[in-house]
């Protein structure tokens, strides 16, 4: 199927550039989607991302070395939209980390982007080939951090092992974490150990035990929710009413009556709404003057992203996916719906994953909040007029392949998708619950 009615002429891009949907074929990113995984720290939050290019006809999923035409069409996009020359990187202490093979370290691409923020991820043939040694040694001296993969331990050779920064190992791999462990005790250099891909928080949990921070895909998330557990916190109680308030149009008085009842909520909510990523021109004092300068529409919006970061048992990590899930809807929709549907685009984006965030079933949510019609067809059944920008979302997530055939159909090209998402990425930044938790 085909969303023709999506499509407008002279449409803007994802960044909101006049491009529509036509892009020249030397584009970075016209040629291929990105995908990444996510690496969680011992607190569940994100410290950085594995990028991978999935060019057409790639098998879905894949994890191979990136070839030096994918190093190249990968790092050209990265470089576009995470470090241009003005202002320069814009993921702060996020680090990236590609998977390449020894035909992609001689590629001038690499030096588009900040080496100390850079983690080549190397097998150990290529590591080891001593035709690569200068080469090595050079990209470290630059900065370059370097993970090795699908060893069972360091390289013997000592000036090797000075290049591995990082080391993968399978997340059950308990013996080759306790050898690399005892080698640093006896006064190697550090290594951080991360582990491929978890599949359940009780592999993250037992990683976590061990001092391995872990890679995850976008099939990874908090387990089903039961009927029996259909019950919002306090907080998040005050927020759907508040919601509700707005959407009702009550006076802003009253509004801002019920949310003095909690001091807190109103100071993550001025925070956030004077935070970098809402790009107000002047600071925000109270809830009458948010609403004064901006209207009801962004508040309603600011308080779904609060409702989505309101559960204090929350994983950081489902609250930065869903932001960005949100965001990324919210950036592929603007170009082809009208500006009014900006912030219904980010609620349907954010929403769908509200169950797994909150810990409440979906259709208990929506009991309590209360949603237009669109943005209820996009959460349940990814239809109606939002839905299929959801689905393309998930697609990106889920690295399944989808992605081409899902933006083709809403006419927009990879290029479009890939700027979406790392824009996406560079604005939970500062929209993440870092800049809305006090």
């Amino acid at each position: 199927m085909r969303f023709d009615f999506f499509r407008r002429s002279g449409s803007a891009d994802a960044n909101g550039n006049g491009a529509g949907a036509a892009v020249a074929l030397n584009e970075p990113g016209s040629n291929g989607h990105v995908a990444y995984e996510m690496l969680l720290d011992g607190q569940r939050r994100v410290i950085g991302y594995r990028m991978a290019w999935r060019a057409t006809g790639d098998t879905p999923g894949t994890r191979a070395a990136s070839t030096a035409v994918g190093v190249k069409a990968l790092m050209d996009t990265l470089a576009v939209h995470l470090n241009p020359e003005n202002p320069g990187w814009l993921l702060g202490p996020q680090v990236l980390f590609v998977d390449v093979a020894v035909d992609a370290l001689f590629q001038s691409e690499l030096q588009s982007l900040p080496a100390l923020n850079v983690v080549l991820c190397m097998g150990t043939d290529d590591l080891l080939d001593p035709d690569m040694r200068s080469i090595l040694l050079f990209l470290r001296e630059q900065g370059f951090g370097f993970m090795l993969c699908g060893a069972k331990g360091l390289p013997d050779d000592s000036e090797l092992r000075a290049i591995v920064t990082h080391f993968e190992l399978d997340a059950s791999d308990t013996a080759t974490v306790s050898l690399l462990r005892q080698e640093m005790l006896l006064g190697h250099p550090p290594v951080e150990l991360i582990a491929a891909r978890v599949n359940t928080w009780r592999e993250y949990e037992a990683c976590m035990a061990r001092r391995v921070n872990v890679f995850i895909d976008g099939t990874f998330g908090n387990p089903p929710v039961r009927e029996a557990e259909d019950a919002l916190q306090p907080e998040s109680l005050l927020i759907v009413q508040l919601m509700q308030m707005i959407q009702r149009n009550e006076d802003v008085r009253t509004i801002e009556a019920a949310l003095k009842h909690d001091a807190a909520l109103t100071y993550r909510l001025l925070r956030y709404i004077n935070s970098p990523s809402v790009g107000v021109a002047v600071e925000i004092h109270s809830l009458r003057h948010a609403v004064t300068m901006l209207g009801y529409s962004p508040l309603y919006r600011w308080l779904s992203l609060l409702l989505a970061t309101s559960n204090k048992a929350g994983s950081p990590f489902m609250m930065k996916k869903a932001i960005l899930r949100g965001r990324f809807v919210e950036l592929m929709g603007q170009s082809m719906l009208p500006a009014s549907e900006a912030d219904n685009l980010f609620v349907a984006g954010m929403f769908s994953l509200l169950d797994q965030l909150l810990g409440v079933s979906m259709e208990g949510v929506l009991r309590k909040v209360q949603l237009t019609e669109a943005v209820q067809q996009a959460i349940l059944s990814r239809g109606g007029l939002y839905g299929p920008f959801v689905a393309l979302a998930e697609a990106c997530e889920l690295d399944n392949g989808e992605a081409a055939q899902l933006s083709e159909a809403l006419f927009v090209s990879a290029a479009q998708v890939n700027a979406a998402q790392l824009t996406a990425l560079v604005w939970s930044q500062d929209a993440g619950p870092v800049a809305t938790v006090p």
